[in-house]
């Protein structure tokens, strides 16, 4: 049974990417744990975050975070037909986000977590707020990002951009597999190319890729002296892409598109799902 983790603020943001998950997911056996995570604004963190209880609750705040996930349970039975597959638990928690996420991770041995890119307050000329950034950055975990207002495309067309420099390992490329299957996807893996022939080692990961994918439909291919970004943008437009994947290569070709500048400034705009999958779990 696939352990998947919602994230959400209430936002309407947050239920497009549950929403998206439910449908995603909707011929799997699945677990789906919706997670808000709330500091009273009275509370330092520094000094309750360790132990909460001898300074106590704010009983409202964790009445009303309960109250919530408890209407969006009511929410999903009453705008989805009832799949027996699946099954919805929630989790109010006095913590931070990051520290909230990393306990479920353990706790509850998850599997993917989707979350929204931005929360109630994301202002649209940001790509990706701020805690989205720090879970793709910080977590072990696959984590696929919903853009807002995102209406719910299977994902036929999977964009993998990769320079052919991270390790490909069953175990961290598991979720993507099992996405291009149980939805007879196309794999597109695009090296774009600055002009230098591939290195051995990167000959070598492109073999294991096209091993690892041979019962799929996948398609390679080499983009000549282009952009990073321009390449992933005008790609995604000319092939219709419905989801793309990339793999966290810390110091490599992730991480210097997407964090090298703040976010606003990347200078290309996502619209569709992000699949961000960490070089080891």
């Amino acid at each position: 049974m696939k352990q998947i983790l919602l994230p959400t603020d209430f936002s309407e943001n947050s239920w497009n990417a549950i929403t998206y998950a439910i449908q995603l997911f909707k011929d799997e056996e699945c677990t789906f744990h919706l997670l808000n995570t709330y500091i009273p604004a009275i509370y330092n963190l520094e000094y309750t975050i360790g132990y909460p209880e001898q300074f106590g609750l704010v009983d409202a705040v964790r009445d009303t975070s309960r109250e919530n996930l408890f209407k969006i349970v009511s929410r999903i039975s009453s705008e989805f037909t009832k799949n027996d597959d699946h099954t919805f638990q929630t989790h109010a928690k006095f913590d931070n986000l990051m520290s909230g996420v990393r306990e479920s991770i353990e706790k509850l041995d998850i599997d993917i977590i989707v979350m929204g890119t931005k929360g109630a307050t994301g202002a649209k000329e940001i790509l990706f707020g701020s805690n989205t950034v720090q879970v793709f950055k910080n977590i072990k975990c696959p984590v696929l990002a919903v853009p807002s207002g995102f209406a719910y495309e299977a994902p036929h067309e999977i964009l993998f951009p990769t320079d052919l420099n991270a390790l490909y390992k069953h175990s961290n490329l598991k979720i993507l597999k099992e996405i291009v299957l149980s939805n007879h996807a196309r794999l597109n893996a695009m090296h774009v190319s600055t002009g230098y022939d591939l290195t051995e080692k990167q000959e070598r990961n492109k073999s294991k890729l096209e091993s690892m994918f041979k019962h799929s439909a996948f398609l390679f291919h080499d983009i000549k002296t282009m952009d990073i970004s321009h390449a992933i943008n005008e790609f995604q437009v000319k092939h219709k892409i419905n989801l793309l994947a990339m793999i966290n290569n810390k110091h490599s070709f992730f991480e210097n598109t997407f964090f090298k500048n703040t976010i606003n400034q990347i200078g290309f705009h996502l619209n569709v799902p992000f699949l961000v999958i960490p070089t080891e779990l």
